[in-house]
């Protein structure tokens, strides 16, 4: 009976070793049926391939009609690569665009030297912006035949134009056509720089695209005769009209109008004021544009010919266009927050000083540019507290508007190494702290001396003095770190972006001559920022002050200690005595710091330095950075740099270097003899005309001293119980009664 219990409980309650054959039949099924899915999936694919291939066989060709399809299968692949290579040489062009580009037509701004006398303007006047419909058709006419015939058909960029300078260049063997479409032209004037580049060209080529599918025609043509420099300080042809004819744009005759349309190819060359054949010469050329374009006749032209226009008389004095173009930027910063945008401007620009600056840069080229195979230069003086009172950003600025003072990006060479050296001293070093002048390697790399000699021991004075290349690179590799040599050079001055890989303590990382002068100023400021600044004041049309340097600018903080800037002066004040600069020492005994600079292949030659008054930086290169000559920066550099600041410090009282005390002025006989055997080199001494003595200077400066110290007026009463209220006026000092009073 129990066995059949047993029996009967196994058959209800199987035992659990029989489930394990029907997870295997499932797990098999699984298998099966992913094998079977797959191989179906491929056998069904391929009898997919096997009826496409068919199908396309009937469309298969063979002979001239297959090199058609195999060059037009390859122009489509090359054409996929090509859009991706566009794409991504657009994008740098029209980041260009993000910001506000027409806020400079809501600026008009006329500028003041630092005495407050005129010296330009820049912005647009809304008043003479006059639009494309009020102006003369034959203005018009003569712009569109000169600059760009066909710019009514092409979209941004003339391929057939192009097509035609290039033959036309390639028939005369060199440039005597450009390709340049107005709209290109004016992409260049609103986003770009006139930096000769293949990366500019093509971020032109890409903005005009831009602008002709964002604005029509006449706006284009209007922004374009509203923005092109014209010569003599002037910008769009509303603004020549004035300056050259007097009369207002809409009133310029056809000879006039072909002499303004001549003007945009070189404005320099051809402005009227400067030199009228050349100008006259140019406009009958314009007009022979016109009869050759179709767009006149020859009839119509020749009372033009015989009749060619005549000039109003200007004085010849050159406005400092590179320095007002920086200080534009500078007040658009500034005055963006303010209601009023047509605003007088006091700059801190000296005009004495800037000539003498130009004459420097202009004198030296013309005297050395040969010789050393250098066709530009640039220059930026700073005075003690941070005004820029000179600005040269190139040689010519008709010629090219680029400010190589401010937007060009060059190496400093051995000019950079103060960076490092002042880092130095900030961690304790002397001048007669001994380093070692030895191979040295770092990640690889072996820089070498002038000349691949090495000195041994020597104290940093003399390193720095004979501007030795290994070690400044062995402070930065044990015991500086590229980092703290950036943040430094940052601190003091330099905005541009400094790279920290191992060349960078030998002045491979680019900075502008505007940097180069803020950054050296802090020397003779003591360690304190130098604050460079080129806007004094901002006032509107009321005489109502803006904004005030003064009042509005932040104080100036400390970036290096006493004891590292005493240690630099020491150094850098050796350097024209003992060391490369020697051709930038002064004469009476000023004593003058610096420190040169040559970069690699002799492409950038610097000279930055200082005397207690001023900071000036030179820079002499060429722009498609070919080599010189073998010009290093105490060359002609420390030449030019020596002929302006013995000019600059002519009469005036002078500063003490911080931790170095004025030289007494030579004696008369000592002087007259260093002059009996002049340097053959130099270049010829600027003398800088003298208005009051110094004796009269020194006393008009304590008068003005001794007022900004007076006590305020106060009230006083007067007899009959009458208050008389003493008030200091712009004309002098006013007496009036309280009211319900009389005067007796």
């Amino acid at each position: 009976m129990r066995q059949n219990l047993r029996d009967m409980k196994a058959v209800q309650e199987p035992r659990k070793e029989d489930n394990r054959p029907k997870r295997r039949h499932i797990f098999l099924r699984i298998d099966s049926w992913i094998d079977s899915t797959v191989w179906s999936a491929g056998f069904r694919l391929g009898e997919w391939w096997e009826d496409t291939t068919i199908f396309f066989r009937r469309f298969r060709v063979r002979g001239w009609k297959r090199a058609f399809f195999e060059v037009l299968g390859e122009g489509m692949t090359l054409g996929a690569a090509g859009s991706v290579l566009m794409l991504a040489l657009a994008l740098p062009a029209f980041e260009e665009t993000k910001g506000n580009w027409r806020a400079q037509s809501d600026f008009a701004v006329t500028f003041l030297d630092r005495y407050g006398n005129e010296i330009g303007h820049r912005g647009i006047i809304h008043e003479d912006s006059v639009p494309i419909d009020e102006l003369p058709d034959h203005l018009i006419k003569a712009v569109l035949a000169t600059e760009d015939r066909r710019f009514f058909d092409h979209w941004g960029i003339d391929f057939l134009g192009l097509a035609r300078a290039m033959t036309e260049n390639a028939r005369a063997g060199g440039v005597v056509q450009g390709g340049s479409t107005l709209t290109q032209q004016l992409a260049k004037n609103l986003f770009l720089s006139n930096e000769r580049t293949i990366e500019r060209k093509i971020k032109e080529a890409f903005l005009a695209v831009w602008l002709e599918s964002n604005l029509s025609k006449k706006e284009i043509l209007r922004l374009y005769l509203d923005r092109a420099y014209m010569g003599g300080g002037t910008f769009g042809a509303a603004a020549a009209a004035q300056f050259y004819f007097g009369k207002a744009i809409t009133d310029v005759n056809l000879a006039e109008s072909a002499m303004l349309a001549g003007l945009f190819k070189a404005p320099a060359r051809y402005a009227p004021h400067v030199n009228l054949p050349a100008a006259r010469a140019r406009a009958n050329e314009v007009l022979s544009n016109l009869v050759q374009g179709g767009l006149m006749t020859e009839g119509q032209v020749i009372a033009a010919r015989l009749t060619p226009a005549s000039v109003v008389d200007r004085a010849q004095v050159k406005a400092p266009d590179f320095f007002l173009d920086w200080a534009f930027e500078e007040v658009q910063r500034i005055a963006a927050p303010f209601a009023q945008h047509s605003l007088i401007v006091r700059t801190t620009i000296d005009m004495g000083l800037q000539q003498a600056a130009e004459e420097a840069v202009e004198s030296g080229l013309r005297q050395y540019g040969e010789s050393y195979k250098v066709k530009q230069g640039a220059l930026v003086m700073v005075e003690h507290g941070g005004a820029v009172r000179a600005m040269v950003g190139g040689r010519d600025y008709g010629e090219s508007q680029f400010n190589r003072a401010t937007r060009a990006l060059r190496q400093p060479g051995s000019s950079f190494k103060v960076y490092t050296y002042a880092a130095a001293m900030e961690k304790g070093m002397t001048p007669e702290t001994v380093v070692v002048d030895a191979p040295i390697t770092w990640r690889g790399w072996s820089p070498q001396n002038y000349g691949r000699k090495y000195a041994g021991r020597v104290t940093v004075m003399n390193a720095l003095a004979r501007s030795i290349n290994t070690i400044p690179v062995r402070l930065a590799k044990d015991k500086l770190g590229t980092e703290i040599i950036a943040e430094t050079a940052k601190r003091m001055g330099i905005e541009t972006p400094v790279r920290t890989d191992k060349t960078m303590p030998l002045g491979t990382s680019e900075v502008t001559v505007l940097d180069q002068a803020t950054a050296y100023a802090v020397f003779p400021a003591g360690g304190l920022q130098s604050r460079r600044h080129g806007i004094s004041q901002i006032l509107n049309y009321d005489g109502d002050i803006l904004y005030d340097f003064g009042r509005d600018a932040p104080p100036q903080r400390r970036v290096l200690s006493e004891q590292a800037v005493s240690s630099m002066n020491r150094i850098l004040t050796q350097i024209p005595v003992i060391g490369t600069a020697r051709r930038a020492a002064l004469d009476n005994g000023i004593i003058t710091g610096g420190k040169t600079g040559t970069t690699q292949a002799y492409r950038d030659a610097w000279f930055v330095g200082f005397t207690g008054d001023y900071t000036t930086a030179v820079w002499f290169g060429n722009d498609d950075y070919t080599s010189t000559d073998e010009m290093t920066g105490g060359s002609l550099p420390a030449m030019t740099f020596k002929r302006l600041m013995d000019y600059a410090e002519q009469g005036i009282e002078h500063r003490a270097i911080p931790g170095i005390e004025i030289a007494p002025a030579k004696p008369a006989k000592e002087r007259s003899a260093e002059t009996a055997k002049p340097d053959e080199n130099a270049l010829p001494p600027l003398v800088r005309p003298r208005s009051l003595s110094a004796d009269v200077t020194r006393l008009l400066k304590k008068i003005g001293d001794t007022f900004e110290k007076a006590q305020p007026l106060k009230a006083r009463e007067r007899p009959g119980g009458k208050v008389a209220v003493l008030e200091p006026t712009d004309r002098g000092v006013n007496m009036r009664t309280m009211p319900g009073t009389t005067n007796n």
